[in-house]
Formats: C-alpha cells, sequence, structure tokens
C-alpha cells in the first residue's frame, strides 16, 4: 500500500502499519523539493520545538498525547526521548526528534521509501494521503475534480528564532508563568524580556507601521485564531497583544519585585540551548523590518535571527461532507486522508490523526469493520470535529469541546476536564480490548516498527 507525505501523520501511519506488519511505500518529495515551511531533508520535520504543546491531562492535547502513548505511537516515544524542558509543555529538540523518526522508517524492513512529487491521487488501493498543509497545487487539483469541492487556503504562520549568545541577559530575566514545573530546569524553561507600558506602546506602534508581506493576487488571507500573526492581533487593539502572547500574568521579575506591564517570552529550540523561539510571534512583516522592530524588545536590540517569522498556506478539505467516519474519501474506495490536510490543526493532532487512519486501513485488511473510538476519547473527539456540519468547516485544534460532554457531577473547569481524562483512559482501555489492540508503554525504542505484529502475513 501506498502513503503520500512523511510528515507527522504520514510517519505515523507508515510506523504502526509497519508494527502491524503491513508493508508500506511511503512517498515524499524530499529531498527533491521542500515546502516553505521546511528546512531540512530529515521526514516528520517539526516548525518549533513547542510544536506538541501543553503536557497536562487537563489540557485537551495533553490528554491526546497520553492517548497515543497508550496506543504506542512511534511518534509520541521519539518527543519523549528527546524532550527539553519547558515548564508545563511538551517540547522536544526538533533536529533529534526528526532525525530518529527518519531513522526509524529507513531501518523498518516493512517500508519502501521514495522520493518523488505527488501531483494525482493514487491509483492503487489502498492508500493514505498525509501532504500535510502545503499539498501541491496539482494533487488538490485532482482531489477537486474528484470530490466536486473542495480545498481552500488561509495563512498560518511561524515564529522567529534567535541565538541564545545574541540575547543580552541583563536585560531579561528566567522564570515560567506561576512556576510551572516539576522541575528547576523545567521552571526555568522560559525566558522573558520585560517591558514597562512605554516600552509596549512603542512596540505596538512599530509593528502595526512594519512593512509586510502582502498576500498573492489569488490568495484571501484567512487566519487560524490559534495562530494569529502578531500584526494582525495589534490591529485589533492597542491592548490585545499584551493580553494575548505577551501577557505578563504569574510572571514577577525578580530585579524590580513586580510583575511586568508585558513580556516577550522566549522558549529553548534544542537541548544545549543554543537556540530561542519567540514564543507566539508568528508574523508576515518583512524580513528587514522584523529585525528593526524585534530588536526594539528588551535584551534583543542585538538579537541574531537564525529563522524569520514566515506565513505559508494551509490547504484542508470540507472534510464532513468529503471523509467518512473512518477518515476514507467518499467514493474513492480504500483511500484515507490524514493530517492537517482534513482540518485538524496541530502536530499532536496529526499524527493522531495517522494513526487512526492505519488502525482503519489495517483493521480492514485484517478482514475487520473497524470499531470507532468512543466520543470521550481525545481520538474520538478528532473524528468528531471532522464530522461537525454546523456551517463553515475550519481547522481546530483539540478542545475539551471536542469530546462528549461531562454528565457527572457539577465540577469546577480544571476539576472538570481531569474528571473527563480519567474517563477518556478508562474508556481508551476497554476499547483496546473490544479492537483487539495489544497493551503498550515502556517498550524499547529499537523496537518502533518491529514489535507487536498483528498481521505478520499482509500481503500487502
Amino acid at each position: 500500500m501506498t502513503i503520500v507525505g512523511a510528515g507527522l501523520a504520514g510517519a505515523a501511519a507508515a510506523l504502526e502499519l509497519a508494527r502491524r506488519g503491513v508493508r508500506v511505500k511511503l512517498v515524499d518529495q524530499k529531498p527533491h523539493a521542500r515546502t516553505p515551511a521546511q528546512s531540512s531533508d530529515r521526514l516528520c520535520e517539526l516548525v518549533c520545538s513547542n510544536s506538541l504543546r501543553g503536557a497536562a491531562l487537563t489540557n485537551a492535547v495533553g490528554l491526546l498525547k497520553e492517548e497515543m502513548r497508550r496506543l504506542g505511537s512511534a511518534v509520541m516515544r521519539a518527543a519523549d526521548r528527546h524532550r527539553v524542558p519547558a515548564g508545563g509543555a511538551l517540547a522536544v529538540d526538533r533536529d533529534a526528534f526528526s532525525r530518529t523518526v527518519t531513522d526509524w522508517l529507513r531501518s523498518d524492513p516493512h517500508i519502501e521509501l521514495a522520493s518523488e512529487t505527488v501531483s494525482a491521487m493514487p491509483t492503487s488501493r489502498p492508500a493514505i494521503i498525509a501532504t500535510g498543509p502545503l499539498t501541491g497545487d496539482a494533487l488538490v487539483a485532482d482531489i477537486e475534480r474528484f470530490a466536486g469541492a473542495g480545498a481552500f487556503a488561509y495563512y498560518d504562520a511561524i515564529a522567529p528564532i534567535v541565538a541564545a549568545d545574541s540575547v543580552d541577559w541583563d536585560r531579561v530575566f528566567v522564570a515560567s508563568r506561576w512556576g510551572k514545573g516539576d522541575t528547576e530546569a523545567e521552571r526555568a524553561a522560559y525566558v522573558n524580556c520585560p517591558l514597562d507600558a512605554t516600552q509596549y506602546a512603542a512596540f505596538v506602534a512599530a509593528v502595526l507601521g512594519a512593512e509586510k508581506v502582502a498576500p498573492r493576487s489569488f490568495e484571501e488571507p484567512r487566519y487560524f485564531e490559534g495562530c494569529l500573526p502578531i500584526e494582525v492581533m495589534a490591529e485589533r487593539g492597542a491592548q490585545t497583544l499584551a493580553y494575548g502572547p505577551m501577557k505578563p500574568v504569574g510572571l514577577v521579575d525578580p530585579r524590580t519585585g513586580r510583575r511586568p506591564y508585558a513580556v516577550v517570552q522566549l522558549r529553548k529550540e534544542d537541548g544545549a540551548g543554543t537556540a530561542f523561539n519567540l514564543v507566539g510571534f508568528q508574523t508576515r512583516m518583512i524580513f528587514p523590518e522584523q529585525a528593526r522592530v524585534l530588536r526594539t524588545i528588551p535584551g534583543l536590540e542585538r538579537a541574531e535571527f537564525l529563522r524569520y517569522g514566515a506565513v505559508h498556506r494551509n490547504t484542508f478539505i470540507d472534510a464532513p461532507r468529503l471523509l467518512d467516519d473512518t477518515l476514507r474519501l467518499r467514493g474513492a474506495g480504500e483511500l484515507y486522508l490524514a493530517g492537517q490536510l482534513t482540518g485538524t490543526e496541530g502536530y499532536v493532532e496529526s499524527a493522531a490523526g495517522g494513526w487512526l487512519a492505519a488502525h482503519f486501513l489495517a483493521e480492514r485488511l485484517a478482514g475487520r469493520e473497524p470499531l470507532l473510538p468512543p466520543a470521550t476519547l481525545a481520538h474520538g473527539g478528532l473524528l468528531a470535529h471532522l464530522r461537525r456540519a454546523d456551517g463553515t468547516f475550519q481547522p481546530s485544534n483539540i478542545t475539551f469541546a471536542h469530546l462528549a460532554p461531562w454528565d457527572g457531577p457539577r465540577l469546577a473547569k480544571r476539576a472538570k476536564y481531569q474528571a473527563m481524562a480519567e474517563r477518556a483512559l478508562g474508556d481508551l482501555r476497554v476499547w483496546c480490548e473490544r479492537s483487539g489492540l495489544p497493551p503498550h508503554g515502556g517498550e524499547d525504542d529499537a523496537a518502533v516498527g518491529l514489535a507487536f505484529r498483528l498481521h505478520p502475513e499482509s500481503p500487502v
């Protein structure tokens, strides 16, 4: 069988199918071509170290990651192996993470890697398309010709990265909000650049006055609310940034003993701490303007930019109309879609979608109709989001609103989310038992792609 795309969704699907003994041809355009958001020839590439986001079970994405661990997700195993301190978030060393997953894909005897640009839906079935938010125009057009409707684009943005040795450490302080983190290293995972009211007002004015990258004539800016460029937030009001990525809540500057008026937070990009990401500072300012404006931030006056922020396209389909409950493209036989192309937003969600597509496909190869995950699970919530046809379909990260409502006693929000997480993990165990899935957890990294063969004689 064929998988098109070796990002997180495609890699997750390939490793899961291989682990079940299914032979896979994994096709990706690297190393011959890259999208504007990619910077290396390795597969399963992350844009920033904190792409995997919150770790707590009271955070919906934290619950999703724990479910993935218990389902034997190779992506989560690689992420946990290369974790770096980040307070209450799961941050990873991006290079080490993608290098490990690439090595697993290359070494698994059930996976054949092919480098080519795919311009049409695979004619052989079964197949999975997991080409991500920058799916090529030719492939999009082919899906549109088949489905009669389509994929459309909106803007997503990535934040700048600065070299650690270019930060003025005398002007910044190290702390996580509310001192979050189990260890001192985690509590000190964020570097904070404090601004007073005058500095903040000047920064907002500079952002508003900076030259921006203009959209091309055929592109209509439609931003994802969870990843707005800083200039879009600034345009919404003078205090929007102060209540968004620059909020000082939970932080005290040890030099003054007071909370700053606003802060810009930096977070480690690698385990060695040689580079830092500007948290929440997605931007479409042109590169020279980024250097000028961001160097007005205290502590970044001499910043060396290892990567500037950039805007890129996100292509996704009208999932409620075009996909069935198991991620198959309606009317296309055993052709599955996975990842951000389906309208899930975020790397964790993409990897989970890749696992789900692989599971559904493998079940059918084994002659079984797959049992859908319960709506109480985060995995079930992802599928519920893709079925919601209540107006214009838009991409979304996983939230507790996607899960079945809590029907227990009335609880405070955090306690309710904790209870929903405990309910999900209990229902996950039952679903795994009913689906015949083996237990996971604690197996050696070297066993990825080789252990727990469910279908060792697969003819695919």
